[in-house]
């Protein structure tokens, strides 16, 4: 069967992204990413945008960890 729905690319504070039915309320603590349209063309921009899956914190913990590593 042929999904014809419309969708939303949604993403939460640690920048982890998802898609969501556009007529549909997002959940808690997720926000419009800007892109709309077929569950596979939302689906082929967030393997554009998202090219590091580690949450935000994680990362910015690694970043600061190697930070002071040089000192």
């Amino acid at each position: 069967m042929e999904d014809n729905r419309i969708y939303k690319v949604v993403v939460n504070h640690e920048e982890q992204y998802s898609i969501w039915p556009v007529d549909r309320e997002n959940a808690l603590g997720w926000s419009d990413a800007g892109k709309t349209g077929t569950k596979e063309e939302c689906l082929e921009y967030i393997k554009e945008v998202w090219t590091d899956m580690r949450p935000l914190s994680l990362r910015k913990k690694m970043e600061e960890m190697e930070r002071n590593q040089g000192k």
